[in-house]
């Protein structure tokens, strides 16, 4: 049920530890009757600030659930860590770790629904895989599915022999405009180690799947392999003239429009 703003205080970040005694930046939005629990999660190089981000948080938000958010570590928001240092193994620890605290707190309850985009995206599903029974609603948008599948990606496919040879990859952010993002391989590599196929029957929770129609990281294609293994209830939906970043209005409104749907319906 949709509730008014009112009902939530304006939040001030939580820093909790994650298992390295790193800063984690944590937003916890509350309202006066939680209809449930949902944590949100950026991708690479994000933060929980970005609009789709934020977007996400504000549909569950409508709807009357407990909302947090937070920024990785090796990210661009306010935690500890290099962006240098991102891989998919501490994007993961950090997510369990959060969750872990989540579960001392009073608003804590199961099921609840995860939320991630690209980098998060995958981290949500490799926790849903191995805690099912936690989980009430997973929505992983624009996912990374595999390592392997990464590396085959348009935007990758075609420089990651020079990314491997120079050791590192070098690209302009677009979610922090006058940032050079620089990755090394070893990135790459931690990410091949991954693969959220073999233990899909897992996923027997509601699945929500949006990825854009100009996405050349995490593909449709990715997203329709992973789809149709899936063994519940899901959907898929593609946004038009969305890139992979899904963070202009348009696509940004359209991806609400469906989380609203979606959420009334798990």
């Amino acid at each position: 049920m949709p509730v008014e703003k009112s009902q939530y205080k304006k939040t001030q970040s939580i820093i909790i530890k994650n298992r390295k005694g790193q800063n984690i930046s944590v937003l916890v939005d509350k309202p006066q009757n939680p209809e449930g629990l949902a944590i949100v999660m950026h991708g690479l190089g994000g933060s929980k600030e970005q609009p789709h981000v934020a977007i996400f948080a504000e549909a569950f938000k409508e709807s009357g659930y407990t909302v947090v958010r937070f920024d990785t570590t090796n990210t661009f928001g306010e935690s500890d860590g290099r962006y240098e240092d991102a891989t998919v193994t501490n994007y993961y620890e950090d997510l369990e770790d959060v969750i872990v605290w989540a579960k001392t707190q009073s608003w804590y309850v199961e099921p609840f629904c995860l939320v991630g985009h690209s980098l998060g995206g995958i981290s949500i599903i490799l926790y849903a895989e191995k805690h099912p029974e936690e989980i009430k609603g997973l929505a992983p948008i624009s996912t990374v599915v595999s390592g392997r599948l990464s590396a085959e990606a348009p935007k990758h496919s075609k420089t990651l022999r020079e990314w491997e040879k120079s050791g590192w990859r070098e690209e302009k952010s677009i979610s922090h405009p006058g940032r050079i993002k620089r990755l090394p391989w070893s990135h790459m590599v931690d990410r091949l180690k991954y693969d959220v196929l073999p233990e899909v029957n897992n996923l027997t929770m509601p699945v929500l799947l949006i990825v854009g129609e100009k996405d050349g990281s995490t593909p449709y294609k990715h997203q329709k392999l992973l789809y149709d293994k899936l063994p519940g209830k899901k959907e898929l939906h593609v946004i038009k003239n969305a890139a992979h970043e899904l963070n202009t209005q348009e696509p940004i409104m359209e991806i609400k429009r469906i989380f609203l749907k979606w959420i009334d319906k798990i």
